[in-house]
């Protein structure tokens, strides 16, 4: 598998057993958002893929529990910090569970990891790359000579501005915090003052405890290649005297009519509402849709196409868990065969979900033509089904199940159904199709039966 590196803008190859990854988390203090849904959706997807090659995966992704907008947000509503962070970390597994996203192998919180951080300065303050000043203890990026490789930034062109804390006491204006001194809650203390840990430090500080000082693949969305990104190489490499990270890999944005999600602009679109209104696989399909590296526009229409595509997904299914009847496969094998090399040369090459769920789409598109011509036989479906099933799992999309008691239930209606028909009580018959209709199930009648699907219910289906 090869995925494009950020920082040589070369394609690296993924060729260790056991592969371990980072991904920068969520700060706290807030819902996560379609934004943060996307960068994850595509990471859960790498992971999978990974996995069904057959290789192990340690996968951390931290919560940043610590920081300005999570103490301003606790004085609003009048609680503590940890009271704030633990509301919305909560509320980050309620909605990430429902996206049907795996659980990362470890997410560490920046507040659980303050000594680890605090050896991380030492040994900078010691190599004399960090110093003391009267408001904190400050990186100085002049003593990091490949300062801006990854951002193709150079020192020289850098301006402090908006989004670079000017502050007198530092050498530099570029210089970052790496510990900031404060009298205000939640404080830790440290050889150099009371306060607590910048935002950059902590992502060094976890990842390289929990994956050492050099891993494959260092993850997050292009908003962070700086100054985040660009600040944990120069932090953790000034450390450790090696490569941090093999390969960065940097998910677009999701942008609404072609502007930034921001609340000033009042279009935020939180997973929780969008959960609501278009359910999980839609979101994931909506996530997949373009090449992760490129922005996407949250676009309803796009969502509404998703939306026609799942049933045909659902049907397709369907189709194949009622076959029956016994018959030749023909040369189906090679349709098989030809969707599953699509679908894994996409992930392969530099993972273009885009592609592979084109793939996909074409093997769910083969499966309802051959149902609708009456063709579709239990040896056909088993086929089909085995490679249905392993696309459906990589990218992470799911049927919902049903139970057998509701199952039973269907059977016995169906066959009420069909007898109203034999008769000709189309009144009765058509009362029971609307009884069934309202569990969220579809009948779909064939020449010689009737099969049924089950429906995911989305509200904006309408």
């Amino acid at each position: 598998m090869m995925i494009h590196d950020t920082l040589t803008g070369k394609l690296n190859e993924v060729n260790t057993q056991n592969v371990r990854i980072y991904l920068c988390g969520v700060t706290v203090y807030d819902e996560s958002h379609i934004g943060h849904a996307r960068t994850i959706i595509i990471f859960d997807v790498l992971r999978r893929f990974l996995e069904n090659k057959g290789k192990k995966i340690n996968f951390v992704q931290n919560f940043t529990d610590v920081d300005d907008k999570i103490i301003n947000r606790a004085s609003k509503e009048g609680v503590s910090a940890s009271e704030i962070s633990e509301k919305y970390i909560q509320n980050y597994f309620n909605d990430f569970d429902t996206l049907n996203i795996k659980r990362a192998t470890t997410y560490p919180k920046a507040t659980e990891h303050i000594q680890d951080m605090l050896d991380l300065i030492s040994g900078l303050i010691e190599q004399k790359i960090a110093y003391v000043s009267k408001h904190g203890v400050y990186f100085a990026v002049s003593k990091f000579q490949e300062y801006g490789k990854l951002s193709k930034k150079k020192i020289d062109d850098l301006q402090s501005g908006a989004r670079i804390e000017i502050d007198e006491q530092k050498n530099n204006p570029l210089d970052f915090a790496l510990w900031k001194f404060s009298d205000s809650e939640p404080t830790w203390n440290s050889p150099w003052g009371k306060g607590r840990p910048g935002w950059h430090i902590e992502c060094s500080a976890m990842s390289l405890k929990y994956l050492g000082n050099s891993f494959d693949i260092h993850g997050g969305g292009r908003d962070l290649i700086f100054p985040h990104h660009e600040n944990e190489i120069a932090q953790s490499e000034a450390f450790t005297r090696k490569e941090f990270a093999k390969t960065w890999m940097h998910v677009g944005m999701v942008t609404i009519n072609g502007e930034k999600m921001s609340k000033s602009l009042g279009n935020i679109k939180t997973i929780k509402h969008v959960l609501e209104n278009w359910g999980p696989n839609i979101i994931r399909l909506f996530c997949l849709s373009g090449h992760y590296s490129k922005p996407i526009d949250y676009s309803e229409d796009l969502l509404r196409e998703n939306i026609t595509k799942w049933r045909q997904v659902e049907a397709a299914y369907y189709e194949m868990i009622h076959s029956k009847s016994q018959g030749n496969a023909k040369d189906l094998e090679r349709v098989v065969e030809n969707c599953k090399k699509s679908f894994d040369d996409a992930l392969n090459d530099d993972m273009d979900t885009h592609l592979a769920t084109v793939a996909f789409f074409k093997l769910v598109k083969e499966i309802n033509r051959i149902a609708s011509e009456e063709e579709l036989t239990k040896s056909i479906s088993s086929i089909f089904l085995t490679e249905f099933n392993r696309m459906l799992g990589i990218l992470g999309l799911y049927i919902p199940e049903i139970s057998d008691d509701e199952i039973t239930k269907v059977n016995k209606m169906l066959e009420d159904r069909e007898k109203f028909r034999k008769d000709k009580n189309y009144e009765q018959a058509d009362k029971i199709r609307d009884e069934i209709s309202s569990r969220g199930i579809e009948l779909i009648d064939h020449k010689s039966r009737t099969i049924w699907m089950k429906k995911e219910r989305i509200k904006s289906d309408r």
